[in-house]
């Protein structure tokens, strides 16, 4: 049974002046105050984790864009809405205060077992949400960083050397402070003449970052100042090119999960590294019965290693100079559309049928040859008397605990077939949402539609059925756009390059299935 619940640890967390929060939002090794701990291997997330303030749902003050598991914890990264509300604003001053410095996450928790100590082991729960929290549960509790940037010239760590601060129900000289603070800001704005903007600030002018970027974009590199450049360039500009601001990137990870359903369902992770090695258990050791002075007989599992390497995807899209002189013209949502189209359409073949790092690309779910198959048993698709007879009997080839996480994939032409078949009592087995924003069920399970899936035509497979936790996906440079004004000079147009580093395999081939039309 699925049971909700939040878990409140105060962490290591970080937050930069442009509203970019980082911390440890589960560290492993110690259970926090009601004797709980969370095994490494037990998180899966919501395609969306919002940021709230305090677990509640009318507070949503941002967005968590990554989470990786490492020795240290679940270490996530996210972003305040600093340029559009005010809680966000809020938020940040007491995260640089220090008077909030604690992360706590909302879950729906699948499994558990008890500890043998009090408390229990949860082995498998959704991240439903992320909070910013003041107090903390975990005894390790602490803020280590926090990072502003004021004239150009960084702030002194305050709160480095400061001890650990206890949870204490009595409000502490530094919440008093924050709070005649923020009642002298409020006063200020109260006093303050409206403008005709409502005294909103201008979204470019509060983020530098992505004012050069989008001036670049505009205006050409020799049209913009020193300290743009700074915040746009990775290397050298002749090589490296220039990093998307952090508000872009993310804008086209969304995009990517639209045309891309297969990053909703399978496990995410950022790398840093040129590849990223996982141990596989290959064989299991065996038991025997002997008698009480028999010799024992020598066994042992076996292992193996999968490396997962990320490749290159590029493409580039040309743009005439009046259109980027039009500066009402929403430049960056198109390009971010541009480009999102061609990588999410790239990737999504890839990571069906991706031919692995001979030909620089994922290996994907339905060429990788460990994946288990089954066949209709008839070249024409299914059979007459029992077409569902086949879907059924690859439900139950997986284990019950990867069935009841798994997820049908097929195309719209095999689903439009499927959603014909009706039982016994002329009911459609194909179930349709029971409100917005719910998929299509067969069998208890969702339906997504992959568009690269086969047809259901003689030796193709149309469909596979699984836990897509068991593929895992790797980026390892997000997007990055270069500039050139020169090669279509004389067209008057500027040509805009975009790159991103990703790659993906099977980690868990034991957790898929997929079905065959006979020969």
């Amino acid at each position: 049974m699925t049971e909700t619940a939040n878990l409140e640890m105060k962490a290591d967390v970080s937050i930069d002046d442009a509203g970019t929060v980082t911390g440890i939002a589960w560290p492993f090794g110690k259970p926090d105050s009601y004797g709980d701990l969370i095994e490494p291997t037990a998180f899966r997330f919501a395609a969306e984790v919002p940021m709230l303030l305090e677990h509640e749902q009318r507070q949503v003050v941002g967005i968590w864009n990554s989470y990786a598991v490492t020795d240290k914890g679940l270490e996530v990264k996210g972003r305040l809405f600093v340029e559009g509300i005010g809680p966000a604003r809020h938020a940040r001053q007491q995260l640089k205060a220090g008077t909030m410095s604690g992360l706590s996450i909302g879950y729906r928790l699948h499994e558990h077992k008890a500890r043998p100590e009090g408390g229990r082991v949860l082995t498998d729960l959704t991240i439903t949400e992320i909070s910013l929290c003041r107090r903390p549960v975990h005894p390790d509790a602490r803020t280590i960083e926090v990072k502003s940037i004021i004239e150009g010239k960084p702030m002194e760590n305050e709160l480095e050397n400061a001890p650990e601060a206890k949870a204490d129900p009595v409000v502490t000289a530094e919440e008093i402070k924050a709070l005649k603070s923020d009642i002298a800001t409020l006063k200020a704005k109260l006093n303050r003449p409206t403008a005709a903007n409502n005294n909103q600030p201008n979204g470019e002018n509060d983020n530098s970052e992505q004012k050069a970027f989008f001036n670049v974009l505009r205006k050409g590199e020799a049209r913009i100042a020193d300290e743009e450049r700074k915040a746009l360039t990775v290397a050298e500009d002749a090589t490296a090119g220039y990093l998307a601001p952090e508000q872009f990137g993310s804008e086209l990870i969304k995009l990517l999960k639209e045309f891309n359903p297969i990053r909703q369902y399978a496990r995410v992770v950022s790398i840093g590294a040129k590849e990223i090695k996982y141990p596989r258990r290959i064989g299991s050791p065996t038991a025997f019965w002997v008698s009480e002075t028999e010799d024992r007989t020598h066994s042992e599992p076996a292992y193996a290693q999968i490396s997962i390497t990320p490749h290159e995807l590029a493409t580039y899209t040309d743009v005439s100079n009046q259109l980027l002189e039009d500066n009402a013209y929403n430049l960056e949502g198109e390009l971010a559309t541009e480009f999102a189209e061609a990588f999410a359409t790239t990737e999504a073949l890839a990571f069906l049928k991706g031919t692995g790092n001979a030909n620089y690309q994922p290996v994907g779910l339905l060429t990788n040859a460990s994946v288990e198959a089954v066949t209709t048993g008839d070249a024409a698709g299914f059979p007459a008397s029992s077409p569902a007879d086949v879907l059924i009997g690859m439900f139950h080839h997986l284990p019950t605990a990867h069935a009841q996480r798994g997820v049908w994939m097929m195309n719209r032409n095999t689903l439009a077939e499927i959603r014909k078949w009706k039982d016994g009592e002329g009911n459609y087995l194909v179930a349709n949402p029971i409100s917005e924003g719910m998929p299509t069920t067969l069998l208890g399970r969702p339906v997504i539609e992959c568009l690269d899936m086969d047809d259901i035509e003689a030796g193709k497979t149309p469909i596979v059925f699984g836990d897509l936790q068991g593929y895992r996906i790797i980026d390892r440079i997000q997007l990055s756009v270069l500039r050139d004004p020169y090669t279509l000079a004389t067209k008057g147009q500027v040509r805009f390059h975009a790159r991103r580093r990703t790659g993906g395999d099977v980690t868990h081939p034991d957790r898929f299935v997929k079905l065959q039309v006979a020969a």
